[in-house]
């Protein structure tokens, strides 16, 4: 994984990915690539928000 990949730039290749699913425009053998791929984006996404989330916190509770 790209460590300077942003939240934006994974979360348009997820998208990507999902349309060309949806539009049968992978063939059989792309799938299973496509699909490991797009579960490492939602991983990515998903550890990137909670991330934020836990900062976004500490800086509330720092300023009560």
């Amino acid at each position: 994984m790209n460590q300077e990949q942003k939240y934006e730039e994974a979360f348009a290749q997820l998208q990507d990915i999902v349309r060309k699913m949806e539009n049968d425009e992978y063939s059989i053998d792309e799938i299973a690539v496509q699909l490991k791929e797009a579960q490492r984006l939602i991983k990515f996404c998903k550890d990137r928000l909670t991330r934020t989330e836990t900062e976004i916190q500490k800086i509330q509770a720092e300023r009560a």
